[in-house]
């Protein structure tokens, strides 16, 4: 999905909200949006630089997951899924354990807005041993926490699996079965809560920098993935 680009008053500085309309945005000052946006603390909860709610906070960001079902529109096959948000310090780590039960060697896609094209461009390398690819994950924790406009998918085809944190943060893990998955959030405390909903089910706003675009590009290398690409996005 594109994205809608409102500029602050600021040449350097340049929030995206990938819904159709600004909503609670359109009417606030330079000021009050950046005031906004450098809230990053929901009570014990901290979000990433990568997304931020909307100014009237239907959504309050909090730690959690929930069930639901992926409707794939080729097939009409549902699929169990698990959505969690977990907190800053944790998010990383919490991402590479729920790796694990993917099996030692897995496929991994990278998505972005930074590699140009609509739809967005997707990147593929299978076949790579996870060991090998937590290890170079962890080395690019600040693209993969903070960018707003990248999220990686890993894969394991043989099993029905896959395990995303995606462009606004979220943890997702597709396929059944569900509960290994689900252990490794609780012994988070990342907690179930069929109430709970998340940033993505109400406005709110996506933040990249240029520095993102050269980190992407050292990933790409590092991964073997072969791309070429145009991209230039900036930060708030």
């Amino acid at each position: 999905m594109g994205f809608l680009k409102r500029l602050l008053r600021n040449p350097q500085s340049e929030p995206t909200s990938d819904y159709a309309s600004a909503g609670s945005f359109e009417s606030l000052s330079a000021d009050q949006l950046r005031a906004h946006l450098s809230v990053a603390w929901y009570g014990a909860y901290e979000l990433t630089d990568a997304i931020r709610p909307d100014y009237r906070l239907q959504v309050v960001p909090r730690q959690g997951y929930r069930h639901d079902r992926y409707l794939d529109e080729v097939t009409g096959a549902e699929i169990p899924v698990l959505m969690a948000a977990a907190t800053k310090s944790i998010l990383l780590d919490l991402f590479l354990e729920m790796l694990e039960p993917l099996g030692p060697v897995v496929d991994v896609i990278l998505e972005s807005s930074h590699l140009g094209g609509e739809p967005r461009a997707d990147l593929h390398r299978g076949q790579i041993d996870l060991p090998v690819l937590r290890s170079i994950l962890l080395d690019h924790e600040d693209l993969l926490l903070n960018d707003g406009c990248t999220g990686i998918a890993v894969v394991a085809p043989e099993r029905g699996q896959e395990v995303q944190l995606d462009e606004h943060k979220m943890l997702i893990a597709y396929g059944v079965p569900l509960a290994d998955f689900e252990k490794i959030l609780i012994g988070s405390d990342v907690y179930p809560d069929p109430c709970i909903r998340f940033v993505t089910e109400a406005e709110h706003i996506h933040s990249s920098h240029r520095r993102f675009v050269d980190d992407l590009e050292r990933l790409r290398t590092r991964l073997g993935m072969d791309h070429d690409h145009e991209g230039d996005s900036v930060g708030w």
